[in-house]
């Protein structure tokens, strides 16, 4: 193999380990399994947003509150319910819209507040 070839595999290889690897975050439990006994209280609804900024169409890579954005939209449908401590019947719903330079996903939260 010649040089060039070589220092080209060398650059696409690097360049995959580069762009191929990505952000992690640690798992969320959306809803906790609820107590025996619970009051249902009524519906409850959260939403969060978070973007990925900074980049080309396809290459967003700066994380601007989108790994908690599942945590936050459950606490605040938590929180729109009085004496609220937690949900069943727990769905989530995610959209997105681009913004001049990132992406922006919000998560929507919705269940049955319990205490």
């Amino acid at each position: 193999m010649n040089k060039r070839r070589f220092l080209l595999l060398a650059l696409f290889l690097t360049l995959s380990l580069l762009f191929g690897s990505g952000c992690a975050s640690t798992y969320t439990n959306i809803s906790p399994l609820p107590p025996k006994d619970y009051e249902k209280l009524g519906p409850a609804v959260g939403k969060a947003t978070g973007s990925l900024g900074i980049g080309g169409t396809a290459y967003y890579f700066v994380p601007m509150g989108v790994n908690s954005r599942v945590e936050r939209a459950y606490d605040r449908a938590v929180e729109s319910v009085p004496e609220a401590t937690g949900l069943i019947d727990v769905s989530i719903k995610e959209s997105w819209f681009w913004w001049i330079i990132g992406t922006a996903r919000t998560v929507t939260i919705k269940g049955e507040a319990i205490k």
